[in-house]
């Protein structure tokens, strides 16, 4: 798995939904932690469309993104909906800690070669 830097940006643009794919090929991996401070904050707010973005791109390529997410990040009021949505498809999660992020990856990594 690839894993964005902590406590850094990394991703600022919707173009810049490609920098977790070419990570993720470059390591031989199609799993991707990364952490909301490696995210814009519109990422969080569906309004903007980035998320909607980033998550088609990384569907695309079957990319697995799992986002640790400290209680702190504000979500808009339809983020929630687009998760819920998102967890039946198999290719994207948030969660409170790292360890259940990675279990999560390991876990659907396994399926996916069983």
């Amino acid at each position: 798995m690839i894993e964005g830097p902590r406590d850094q940006p990394w991703l600022m643009t919707a173009a810049d939904a490609k920098l977790v794919v070419e990570a993720c090929f470059s390591a031989r991996t199609r799993d991707a932690l990364l952490h909301a401070s490696n995210l814009p904050p519109a990422f969080f707010d569906l309004s903007s469309g980035l998320a909607g973005e980033y998550l088609q791109k990384w569907r695309n390529y079957q990319i697995r993104v799992a986002v640790v997410c400290p209680a702190s990040v504000t979500f808009s009021t339809r983020f929630g909906e687009m998760l819920a949505e998102e967890a039946g498809r198999g290719f994207f999660r948030i969660f409170g800690r790292r360890d259940e992020a990675v279990a999560w990856l390991e876990d659907v990594g396994d399926e996916a070669a069983g």
